[in-house]
């Protein structure tokens, strides 16, 4: 797999401490960003996966990014690419060339509060309980169907900072859950659901 990162990389981390383990199935054979000098770049050198950067400049063309980046991970022929904390929305050329092989994870339960603010948006509205999700990429934003999710309870005394840490604990161990069950199990998708094989 291919993962691309925007920032710290704590996600990676949990994906680069798994395959050291033979059962989870799955390898990361480049790491990719958004940005350069990111610690998730960092995280990638130091386990030794090969690692670059395509930032997408102020003014510059989207869809002439897109294409590149399409370009930069298909050069890896991965058989999943992974969106691990990468702000970006991919575009036309990404989807189409990795269309049912792109996953990303987000911290509510989808489709309760999509986009930059899921944890923030949970304590606003009073929800008890929220969590996370890993879903195939579309078109939309956090519109793709369902592979996963985990719920988190929702503390009387959480801020944004708290829960949104104690989401990304179990984040992190759900993305691990889906990207060993994709590379051991056939599935398909009917409708809006997953359907898993034995």
């Amino acid at each position: 797999m291919v993962v691309l990162v925007s920032g710290s990389g704590t996600l990676l981390q949990s994906l680069i401490d798994a395959q050291a383990d033979p059962g989870f199935g799955a390898e990361i054979v480049a790491v990719g960003a958004d940005r350069a000098g990111i610690e998730g770049l960092d995280r990638a050198r130091t386990a030794d996966i090969p690692t670059f950067s395509h930032p997408l400049a102020k003014g510059s063309d989207r869809s002439e990014w897109d294409r590149r980046l399409t370009d930069l991970v298909a050069g890896y022929e991965p058989d999943l690419v992974v969106l691990a904390g990468f702000m970006k929305l991919v575009g036309a050329d990404f989807l189409e060339r990795f269309r049912g092989r792109i996953i990303n994870s987000h911290p509510a339960l989808l489709p309760s509060f999509p986009g930059m603010h899921g944890a923030r948006e949970a304590l606003d509205y009073g929800v008890k309980i929220t969590g996370a999700t890993v879903f195939l990429v579309d078109e939309g934003v956090d519109s793709g169907t369902i592979l996963d999710q985990v719920a988190v309870e929702v503390h009387d005394d959480d801020s944004v900072d708290s829960l949104h840490e104690r989401i990304k604990v179990s984040e992190r161990a759900l993305l691990v859950r889906v990207v060993s069950r994709m590379a051991g199990r056939r599935w398909r998708v009917d409708g809006r659901t997953v359907r898993w094989a034995d």
